[in-house]
């Protein structure tokens, strides 16, 4: 996949089929927009190619300092190139470019600069200042600058419509089987094995504390929940505590913290990606060490037979 990071990089052809948009999470209703793209790409001979924006629209919009995000800028291009996308723009959100018109985008990126045969959008998307830009602006400026325009329907998993936001308040309740559904695949973040307080290891549970690489990328529900973690190309297994560790401490940051299963090596400093496959319960307090012990050996057992499904 090609990788632009301006317009002025690109070769106009008119032979392309064209998608837009920011495409949180690239969850199953973004995989049908992406895949007629490809689809029709290929069967025209034209090329693919997706436009998108960094940092999120929202984030320079509202002015919020943070966000939170189902998939990071080096996810979404992983995801996008595993769709067969052979082409992608990544456009450097400002205020400035935000205050374009629907009109002098799609003429500036489109018609002179991309080039396009036709556009493939979902049917609820908006672009351009204002979020004047929707199905029948792009239907007429089609009509006028000889594009086609295809608007691809909502996507419903059980008569509901799948939504990053959907997504992001399944992972904030701590449904995880929701948001892995409506996602196509288990849920996921990347994190650098940093130095913690060894309490663990105190407790027979020695963890690795993880720094996540993006400060927007949402952390699900507190709580303890059955993980993959991919360390060193290779599959492991094990558990996660999302919380603040309220059985010791009276407040504190929310800490990400792994313990694999039959695995006692220092990791520190190396990256690790671990995978969501079910939420074990919710952060408790507890009144004493070894009642906290007690439940995670509970927690263990209870790990080791959710992920045993994916291991036989």
């Amino acid at each position: 996949m090609r990788i632009y990071q301006d317009l002025s990089e690109v070769t106009h052809d008119d032979n392309t089929i064209i998608t837009l948009g920011t495409f949180d999470g690239v969850h199953v209703g973004h995989r049908f927009i992406i895949e007629e793209v490809v689809k029709k790409a290929s069967d025209l001979g034209g090329r693919s190619f997706l436009i998108t924006y960094h940092p999120h629209p929202r984030k320079v919009i509202s002015g919020q300092i943070q966000i939170t995000l189902l998939s990071t800028p080096s996810e979404k291009i992983e995801l996008f190139e595993s769709l067969g996308i052979e082409n992608l723009l990544i456009v450097n959100f400002t205020k400035k470019f935000s205050q374009l018109t629907p009109e002098k985008f799609i003429d500036k990126f489109v018609v002179k600069g991309i080039g396009a045969k036709e556009i493939v959008i979902g049917y609820d998307h908006h672009f351009g200042k204002g979020r004047g830009g929707n199905q029948d602006f792009l239907k007429s400026m089609g009509n006028s600058s000889g594009f086609d325009v295809t608007i691809i329907p909502e996507f419903k998993m059980d008569d509901v419509t799948v939504s990053s936001s959907k997504i992001r308040n399944a992972l904030l309740e701590g449904d995880i089987a929701k948001a892995n559904e409506y996602l196509g695949r288990q849920y996921a973040f990347n994190g650098t094995v940093v130095e913690g307080d060894k309490r663990g290891r105190e407790l027979g549970y020695p963890t690795a504390n993880l720094k996540i690489d993006d400060e927007d990328k949402l952390l699900p529900a507190l709580g303890i929940y059955a993980v993959e973690v991919t360390l060193k190309n290779s599959k492991k297994y094990g558990l996660l505590s999302v919380g603040k560790r309220p059985t010791f401490y009276e407040s504190g940051d929310i800490v990400p913290e792994v313990y694999l299963f039959d695995f006692n090596e220092d990791i520190y400093g190396e990256e690790i990606a671990v995978s969501l496959v079910e939420r074990i319960r919710g952060e408790e307090k507890f009144s004493s060490a070894e009642e906290l012990i007690e439940q995670m050996n509970k927690d263990k057992e209870i790990g080791l037979e959710i992920l045993s499904k994916l291991t036989n």
